[in-house]
């Protein structure tokens, strides 16, 4: 809340100076009159507006934790619903909210709101916290006269994708851990094992085996090139961050994901339960089609489907309905695209989207079920590997050693 500063004179006469905390000029007179006081200079503190800038910075760049979101948004919906006027609800999430990020971003907000910005282009100016989808949704409220339907629908997204990404953390967890420790593992029978037989081995003259052969050439490579190895790993990585980050580069990624076995699929029902969901939430609630491919296409979280979206509108805008142009985009399944041209047929396109959305969430779930079953062997797989090849490299020179010892 902006600070002021001012001079006021007392029921003696005397003119006495201070600070306080208002939403306006007027607010700051209207406190020091039922103060007994009377203003005859209020301005406002010269350092709060360089903070409101300073807050306004932080908070664009700022990210917020998921349950913030989801807790902001309930509390907004249920004021809204009590019928408190807006200025007042922001003030109250002001003060209640423990993300630092947010509650910054909210005083932004404020200040919007206050200079005549409606809710959604308040909130538009902070893309980091509240999505495309989330403004888009809050515009459509505001032109239909529900925004408190709409907030209803927006908690059920996110909390739905929130559950979804949990799930594919939980899979995916385990089997990074192992991953890493098997790395760790390779790393450190590399440089630090390996060495110390090859030296015994070295003092009998045996010819060492393949195995270990690789095993020594390995080791001399990370000793005597360590730093290369670093340097093009990290070039290669920053390479790789920044080509991703391009409108390009996101395709070839996300289309790479798409076509990976098991995760592939996990992740293309992901995008149809999304695409599904959000598209019959953007349909209730009165958004055309041109604008909803447009938002769907910003938020489906997938480059390689988004850019399908935009086949797709050129299609309609030519007088095709939904269902024609997405036979033939890819990574529509046919399911999908039958559901939808009944819904269109029948006039109902938003509840066949709801029904896609539920088989879907299904689907994904026994994906994600399907993912940690398949990852199991592959990981036994790759262990065996690791130990089977250091196994070979230090315990079959040493049946060499034995045989030459033993005169076989």
């Amino acid at each position: 809340m902006p600070t002021y500063r001012y001079d006021a004179i007392n029921e003696s006469g005397h003119t006495v100076s201070g600070a306080l905390e208002a939403d306006s000029v007027q607010t700051a007179n209207a406190i020091l009159s039922d103060r007994g006081l009377i203003p005859s200079k209020v301005v406002l503190k010269k350092d709060d507006s360089r903070d409101n800038m300073w807050v306004k910075i932080k908070a664009m760049t700022g990210t917020v934790k998921t349950n913030d979101l989801i807790l902001f948004t309930k509390q907004f919906r249920s004021m809204l619903n009590a019928g408190i006027p807006i200025l007042r609800i922001m003030q109250v999430l002001e003060a209640q909210t423990e993300s630092k990020v947010l509650r910054e971003a909210i005083s932004a907000i404020i200040e919007d709101i206050k200079q005549g910005s409606t809710i959604s282009e308040s909130f538009e100016k902070y893309p980091r916290i509240f999505s495309n989808l989330y403004c888009s949704m809050l515009r459509a409220g505001e032109i239909s006269g529900s925004v408190p339907s709409v907030l209803d629908r927006l908690i059920y997204i996110i909390e739905h994708e929130a559950r979804i990404k949990s799930d594919i953390k939980a899979a995916m967890q385990y089997p990074l851990i192992v991953v890493i420790a098997l790395g760790i593992a390779f790393f450190v029978l590399l440089t630090f094992v390996i060495p110390q037989f090859v030296a015994i081995f070295s003092k009998t003259g045996i010819e060492l085996p393949l195995p270990t052969k690789i095993a020594v050439s390995l080791h001399l490579y990370i000793k005597n090139y360590w730093f290369l190895i670093l340097g093009v790993i990290a070039a290669a990585i920053v390479a790789t961050t920044m080509y991703f980050r391009t409108p390009g580069g996101k395709v070839v990624r996300d289309s790479f994901l798409l076509s990976l076995p098991v995760l592939g699929t996990l992740f293309q029902k992901a995008a149809m339960s999304r695409f599904a969901s959000i598209f019959a939430i953007l349909q209730s609630s009165g958004v055309p089609v041109m604008q909803a491919l447009t938002i769907l296409s910003g938020t489906i979280g997938n480059a390689a489907i988004s850019k399908q979206f935009d086949y797709v509108r050129d299609r309609i805008e030519e007088g095709a309905g939904i269902a024609t142009p997405l036979k033939s985009a890819k990574y529509f399944p046919p399911m999908v695209i039958d559901m939808i041209a009944i819904g269109e047929e029948s006039g109902n396109i938003d509840e066949m989207l709801r029904e896609i959305s539920k088989h879907y969430d299904d689907e994904v779930a026994y994906a994600v079920k399907g993912l940690s079953d398949a990852i199991g062997p592959l990981l036994i797989v790759g262990l065996a590997a690791v130990v089977g090849f250091f196994a070979l490299a230090i315990f079959l020179p040493m049946w060499d050693m034995t045989k030459i010892a033993t005169g076989k």
